[in-house]
């Protein structure tokens, strides 16, 4: 592993980062997720995200059950090293489990939040098995 890469980052008790996949082109904020230095390491290597899960305990690729793979462009650290923020190309252009566009798809109006976003495609469509 790259020890440039890992020392500059500021790890939680968890050996975790913040990774935030933002559209290259449109700049939208599409999820927010978590990476540990495996993770970081097979993004900087395959040049496709990889995120950590913490529910299932393991390292995983984007897409790899949905196909909607995200590859990477830059990868920038922010000033106090403990957030990364990662311009992505969206395959399928869903990156939400949803099956929309945006993990952010609830904008908070008039005391509640308010679904923006249409589904792209139906999330038991998404994760049928392959």
């Amino acid at each position: 592993m790259n020890e440039n890469l890992l020392n500059a980052i500021k790890w939680n008790d968890d050996g975790l980062v913040c990774a935030i996949a933002q559209d290259a082109q449109s700049k939208r904020v599409l999820m927010v997720a978590w990476m540990n230095a495996e993770a970081l390491q097979a993004t900087i290597d395959t040049g496709y995200a990889h995120y950590y899960s913490r529910s299932r305990q393991k390292q995983w690729q984007k897409g790899e059950e949905s196909g909607h793979t995200q590859k990477v462009h830059e990868i920038r650290l922010d000033c106090d090293g403990d957030a990364i923020v990662m311009q992505i190309t969206q395959n399928g252009g869903i990156a939400c489990h949803t099956g929309r566009e945006s993990c952010f798809y609830r904008v908070w109006q008039h005391n509640q939040w308010h679904v923006q976003d249409a589904v792209l495609k139906d999330e038991k469509e998404i994760y049928a098995k392959r």
